[in-house]
């Protein structure tokens, strides 16, 4: 295959190369099917970043370019086909993410993990906000769902969306509970001055880390042990 002996293989190159498994065709055109199937809900796609990935996989052999035609006044536009090395790391790459979670650092962990650093009716406030965003998201992806339906789209290509419900549905209810906590107080939290914004808790050392303990926290199975052994 190239110089290029272990491709990348990125969501959105997936996505490229799935496209061209159904029949060759330009960039364009890809852009245009992964809005018109909603795609985007899944991958980011831009037009710049999808011209500059069938470019790359072009380079990696994984596509190769069928020859340019032109519309009228249009610009000219270079079709694209999978090889057979793009199929087998299309295949390779599904297979991996299927098998494998992988470390994907969404953000929003990351603003629970630091949310005492907020005033509690600030974030019950901000969680409530969240709430009505992700109840508007589930009843698009509910209709997408009907929309599949009714229309006897095959399911094999519609499974993201349950999966979608599920995971959005579980995400709304964990944060009306935490809401519900932070409401009766049930979960301590720190406090700051009303005026002035400022943390009044006297001790804001934070707990969980290996000194003053005589054991040490545990260390997830994935996580970076930077420092750390394995158990």
């Amino acid at each position: 295959m190239g110089q290029h002996a272990h491709p990348t293989v990125t969501p959105l190159a997936i996505s490229v190369l799935a496209l061209l498994e159904e029949r060759p065709m330009h960039p364009y055109e890809m852009y245009q099917l992964l809005i018109a199937r909603h795609e985007d809900l899944l991958v980011k796609v831009r037009p710049g970043s999808l011209y500059h990935t069938v470019a790359r996989l072009a380079v990696q052999e994984l596509v190769r370019s069928e020859g340019v035609d032109r519309e009228g006044n249009r610009p000219e536009r270079t079709t694209y086909r999978i090889t057979e090395s793009g199929r087998e790391a299309l295949r390779s790459r599904i297979a991996e993410l299927l098998r494998s979670p992988a470390r994907e650092f969404p953000v929003f962990p990351v603003a629970l993990a630091e949310a005492h650093n907020l005033p509690r009716p600030d974030v019950v406030a901000l969680l409530r906000e969240r709430v009505q965003k992700l109840s508007e998201d589930l009843a698009e992806v509910a209709m997408m769902c009907r929309w599949a339906g009714e229309h006897s789209v095959p399911r094999r290509f519609w499974i993201v969306l349950p999966y979608l419900q599920a995971t959005v549905t579980a995400e709304i209810a964990w944060v009306e509970n935490l809401i519900s906590e932070l409401d009766s107080d049930e979960l301590e939290w720190e406090e700051f001055d009303p005026v002035t914004g400022a943390r009044i808790t006297p001790d804001h050392h934070h707990p969980w880390a290996t000194d003053g303990h005589a054991e040490p926290p545990p260390v997830p199975r994935r996580s970076t042990k930077t420092g750390a052994s394995s158990p």
